[in-house]
């Protein structure tokens, strides 16, 4: 299921949220303005790779950047392609603006930034030998999702649903549709092999976890959990 929006309208203006996802498409455009060797070259220098932060490899200079552990930051920030950027931006859109409203602009930037940190460190922990480069926004995302489920899980959220060659709209409960991505992340995460390339199922898992962790102590004080909010 793809969402498309919810009901819930923000108190202030969500200035981090435009931000991050400006920043994250001026980032793309950057990488598409380089050629093919070194848009690979900068997935590697700003990229997270497991071995490379826990010193267990090390780039070679004419390529590494920065420090390895700011690549948990840098790699935020970089997508592999157009539909990696879209689909990662559609839910930062919809989700984010809420709950950076219940915590207010600079607690919502470390919020944000831990549960990036959180999902670097779940897809490496399980094979600190690995030397293939996570890149993308998704799990720090992720970490918007556990705690948009944590405080409005009755919203209403719009969702597109592909049934064969029709597309469905109907509004589903927000617990019903975070939910099914959680439930989706588990299965995938026992299903991958640690270390494996392709989508790293267990940084959105443990984005989403930090995140549902996390909103306790970020939220402002007066912000209750399990808003009746629909």
């Amino acid at each position: 299921m793809i969402p498309l929006r919810d009901h819930l309208a923000s108190s202030r203006v969500p200035y981090v949220t435009y931000a991050v996802v400006g920043a994250c498409v001026l980032v793309f455009l950057w990488q598409l303005s380089l050629d093919g060797q070194a848009a690979n070259q900068v997935v590697y220098a700003l990229g997270a790779i497991p071995a490379v932060i826990f010193g267990e490899a090390r780039l070679p200079a004419d390529i590494a950047m920065v420090p390895p552990l700011a690549t948990a930051f840098t790699s935020m920030f970089l997508h592999g392609g157009w539909m990696h950027l879209i689909g990662n931006m559609l839910y930062m859109w919809i989700f984010a603006d809420n709950v950076e409203d219940s915590m207010g602009h600079l607690r919502f930037t470390v919020f944000y930034l831990l549960c990036g940190v959180a999902a670097v460190l779940a897809q490496s922990l399980p094979d600190v030998s690995s030397q293939v480069p996570m890149i993308g926004a998704s799990g720090a995302i992720s970490g918007v999702l556990g705690a948009y489920l944590l405080l409005f899980p009755h919203a209403r959220v719009l969702v597109m649903i592909p049934l064969g060659f029709v597309m469905k709209t109907l509004f589903l409960p927000a617990a019903g549709v975070l939910g099914f991505y959680f439930l989706f992340q588990v299965v995938m995460t026992a299903l991958t092999p640690p270390g494996g390339g392709g989508v790293a199922f267990a940084a959105h898992l443990g984005g989403f976890v930090a995140g549902a962790v996390l909103i306790a102590l970020f939220k402002r004080r007066g912000v209750p959990l399990f808003s009746r909010r629909r």
